[in-house]
């Protein structure tokens, strides 16, 4: 009698602490409202390069990238072999900005551009359209808007 008292208490905690977790995920989905952009003009751009780069190859790069019109100087990231970048789209594009960084430097390098398929989305690519949780929080948005 004891261990079936036991059990009893152990699976209701675990089912309402599971049906609490739900609750609240099913009122984040819910309440969730789309991003607005303060700064509509602010775009992210890529630049690939060959092979990873040191700290005084990264250093020259950002100082060659905040150089350039457009861009904004705080918001350089260089990772191994990548560059992300934030620029005003208004002033520039990624295009140009690869175009004078090559001019200012000798880098063996490549503008990243997504894909037509990609940027045709609209879903976001780390998620699939299709996949359950992509579907379960668009019902629960659809129900409670």
């Amino acid at each position: 009698m004891k261990i079936n008292r036991k059990f009893k208490l152990i699976a209701s905690s675990i089912l309402g602490i599971f049906l609490v977790l739900f609750l609240i995920l099913i009122y984040h989905i819910a309440t969730a409202k789309p991003v607005v952009l303060e700064q509509p003009y602010l775009q992210v751009s890529r630049i690939d390069f060959a092979e990873p780069l040191d700290a005084a190859q990264a250093k020259q790069v950002c100082k060659d990238l905040r150089s350039i019109k457009g861009l904004t100087s705080d918001s350089i990231i260089v990772k191994r072999n990548v560059v992300v970048y934030f620029h005003n789209n208004q002033i520039t594009n990624s295009k140009k900005v690869f175009e004078e960084l090559m001019a200012k430097g000798k880098y063996n390098a490549k503008p990243y551009f997504v894909s037509k398929e990609v940027a045709s989305r609209s879903v976001c690519p780390a998620m699939k359209g299709n996949s359950f949780s992509y579907r379960f929080s668009r019902e629960v948005q659809r129900i409670f808007n």
